[in-house]
């Protein structure tokens, strides 16, 4: 469900559509037929207002409900790893909408799940195959390779190399740019920082 604690109910005000109502009907003077197209103009304005709140809420409603289908094995489990490669065309298409509004809808929107609360964006993420041929998450690669960085003896911090190679052991075959890419996008630094001396 949206969350619209802080969207108050919007509706046009009855004294304005009465006016309208009565102005219509009768004879207008110049004066009056300036003041009846005036009160138009404000109430179609109010009307297209909230209309356009009401669409935005549909549109930010049917993203979520299409995510939520895509990705329904992950929103029952919470475990990363259920999580489906998923790009913005993806959701555009199946609600029939332009990537360009599904990306406006992603980038600024969280969703709050049993699981924690997460920006939309974070759902979306490229897929990468395995020596196995399995398509996995990004950001199922990037878990790990912050298990393995947690896991690390932080006298000896593994380099962007070693980590390439212990993805390599798991069947995640990525180049050490990519690794170093998913590093920086974790927010941790390099192995030289991560070091500790005693």
């Amino acid at each position: 469900m949206l969350n619209n604690w802080n969207t108050p109910d919007l509706r046009v005000s009855r004294t304005y559509a009465g006016m309208i109502d009565e102005l219509s009907k009768q004879k207008k003077t110049k004066k009056q037929k300036e003041a009846f197209t005036f009160i138009k103009n404000k109430v179609d304005s109010a009307k297209w207002f909230i209309d356009a709140i009401k669409q935005r809420q549909n549109t930010l409603y049917s993203t979520m409900e299409a995510i939520m289908n895509y990705q329904q094995k992950y929103f029952m489990s919470g475990n990363d790893s259920d999580l489906r490669p998923m790009i913005l065309k993806d959701i555009a298409e199946m609600v029939n909408l332009d990537i360009s509004t599904i990306s406006r809808v992603a980038n600024s929107k969280y969703v709050q799940t049993p699981f924690g609360t997460f920006l939309l964006k974070s759902f979306f993420s490229e897929s990468m195959q395995k020596e196995d041929g399995e398509e996995v998450s990004t950001r199922e690669i990037k878990n790990i390779l912050k298990e393995i960085i947690a896991s690390e003896n932080k006298r000896k911090p593994f380099t962007d190399e070693h980590l390439t190679k212990l993805l390599k052991e798991k069947e995640y075959n990525i180049a050490r740019r990519t690794v170093a890419k998913y590093r920086e996008q974790l927010g941790i630094p390099v192995a030289r920082l991560r070091k500790e001396l005693n």
